[in-house]
């Protein structure tokens, strides 16, 4: 099963839109039982194709057919990745535009759509943001609920057998973007998420807790003193990478109080 939707909407639905915005995990193999029941009751799912060979899109397909689900295509559209000066307008100008390809898909099909958000739309995912988006614009009268799925960081503990924080403490998420600035900050429990080429400049004592693709067959882990493994975590993300066609990596960096 599969759609696709291209160009501008001649016409829109009568009657609100339903969207449920689900979080799947780390693929297939981690949605709970009330997210399956949700998909199950929706009439097709919508997923942005980032490429043309987009693995995370072809994840998403897998979850659909396993539960006898449309998946309907969107071609994302393009985004300035190079690190622009202007991040946030760089970010706000791309979730507008796809805002508006959204829009054409809900507008054409109605009925009841599935976003499929990776992991948990609590972190670091726009869709909640677009799909607010969508509805206040009013162009499609639009309806939708959140559903939550278990998040990278919560895998990555799992994993690794071990509580994000220590007892009493606090623990910070962030992006690899602002690392560099929670360290300044003062921060010495760090969820790190959104990872490029690991660049821990300064961390070589730290204690680390990395994983890439978790969940999947692709799944690499790597834990130790930051100066001793971030070879191998380079070496193990490069394998990820090139098993999957993509890479997602999360890490817990943590300053050793001892030292």
């Amino acid at each position: 099963m599969n759609g696709a939707v291209n160009g501008a909407v001649k016409g829109a639905v009568k009657g609100a839109v339903r969207v449920r915005v689900l979080g799947i995990g780390m693929g297939p193999r981690h949605l709970t039982a009330e997210v399956v029941e949700a998909l199950r009751g929706c009439d097709y799912a919508v997923a942005a194709r980032k490429a043309e060979d987009d693995g995370l899109l072809e994840a998403r397909r897998a979850v659909c057919e396993a539960h006898g689900v449309e998946l309907v295509e969107v071609p994302d559209p393009e985004r300035d990745r190079r690190d622009p000066k202007d991040y946030p307008g760089a970010v706000a100008a791309w979730h507008e535009a796809r805002v508006a390809a959204y829009e054409r898909v809900l507008a054409a099909r109605g009925g009841t759509a599935a976003f499929l958000v990776w992991g948990d739309p609590s972190l670091y995912d726009s869709t909640v943001r677009i799909v607010e988006r969508v509805a206040a614009r009013g162009v499609v009268p639009v309806e939708y609920d959140v559903l939550p799925g278990v998040s990278a960081p919560q895998l990555l503990a799992a994993r690794h057998r071990m509580v994000l924080h220590e007892v009493g403490r606090p623990v910070h998420v962030t992006t690899a973007r602002r690392l560099a600035a929670a360290v300044a900050e003062g921060q010495e429990n760090i969820v790190v998420m959104l990872g490029s080429e690991p660049r821990f400049d300064g961390l070589e004592d730290w204690s680390v807790w990395w994983g890439a693709n978790l969940g999947t067959d692709a799944e690499e882990l790597l834990a130790g003193r930051v100066g001793e493994v971030l070879p191998g975590i380079v070496r193990a993300r490069a394998r990820a990478r090139r098993a999957a066609g993509w890479v997602m990596d999360v890490c817990l960096l943590r300053k050793d109080a001892a030292r």
